[in-house]
């Protein structure tokens, strides 16, 4: 994928780290769901669409409330994971290959459709009269955003720093807490009916941070070499060595749930 907004427009590809995504990117907390399910989203009866699925996270996690998942994202390699994550853990859920600007899904299809971390790599002129038109009388499409906090954490910011020292293309970083500032870009198709954000501690080990961030866009998905990508890990795996075992990244959460405008 390529998008000139993002890292100068340098190629990124989730299809290289599906395995570490796999085991390393599945970290929202209960409570991310909790949220998620408090707005009326993703529960029994409801159909959900899950733009840019990843390896099916939000649908696997969610399963248990009862709503029929249709998973989708534009990796190949992403969609494989996904498959065998759900049928490892027994669930029946829906996936196909194609990326948001492609899925194509009759009119009045689904009760919700989501986007967790993600909206920013879509054609919004593409992507949003599409949802619209495949969402029922009142339906809800959810963007999901959480995003960890350098500002609040010496560990994030020395991460970035290295990240940064090895990809300096890479735009992922800096993140700060934001609101919604303006509702034109999609007011044609949908009204807001929940602008939510909070702070969320996210535990990880010293492993598991590092597969984080390898598993990100700025290392293992971009277009690093294999020598450029072993260079980061050795100084980052260096840097780990002096925390603690276990530790809390803060990361900020947005939850913008917009309804279907009739």
């Amino acid at each position: 994928m390529i998008n000139e907004s993002i890292d100068s427009g340098k190629r990124f590809d989730w299809g290289r780290v599906s395995e570490l995504y796999a085991k390393f990117r599945d970290i929202y907390p209960e409570e991310f769901y909790r949220r998620i399910t408090d707005l009326g989203l993703c529960t029994k009866g409801q159909t959900v669409l899950d733009l840019g699925t990843g390896t099916g996270v939000l649908p696997r996690n969610l399963y248990e409330h009862g709503a029929s998942f249709t998973g989708a994202d534009i990796s190949e390699n992403q969609i494989d994971q996904a498959r065998r994550l759900t049928e490892e853990a027994g669930m029946d859920i829906k996936y196909i290959v194609a990326s948001a600007e492609e899925v194509d899904f009759p009119e009045e299809s689904f009760d919700v459709v989501t986007a967790c971390q993600c909206f920013m790599y879509f054609d919004r002129a593409v992507v949003l009269p599409k949802i619209r038109k495949m969402l029922k009388d009142g339906g809800h499409f959810c963007i999901l955003q959480m995003s960890w906090l350098p500002g609040e954490s010496q560990i994030a910011a020395n991460t970035e720093k290295l990240v940064l020292k090895h990809n300096p293309a890479w735009t992922g970083g800096g993140m700060t807490r934001y609101t919604l500032k303006s509702t034109e870009w999609f007011s044609e198709f949908f009204d807001l009916a929940n602008d939510i954000t909070f702070d969320l501690p996210v535990v990880f080990t010293r492993e598991s941070w590092h597969g984080r961030i390898k598993a990100c866009r700025g290392i293992g998905a971009s277009s690093l070499t294999e020598d450029e990508i072993a260079a980061f890990e050795n100084e980052h795996i260096d840097y780990l060595s002096g925390l603690p075992e276990s530790f809390e990244i803060i990361h900020y959460v947005s939850i913008w749930n917009l309804r279907k405008r009739n």
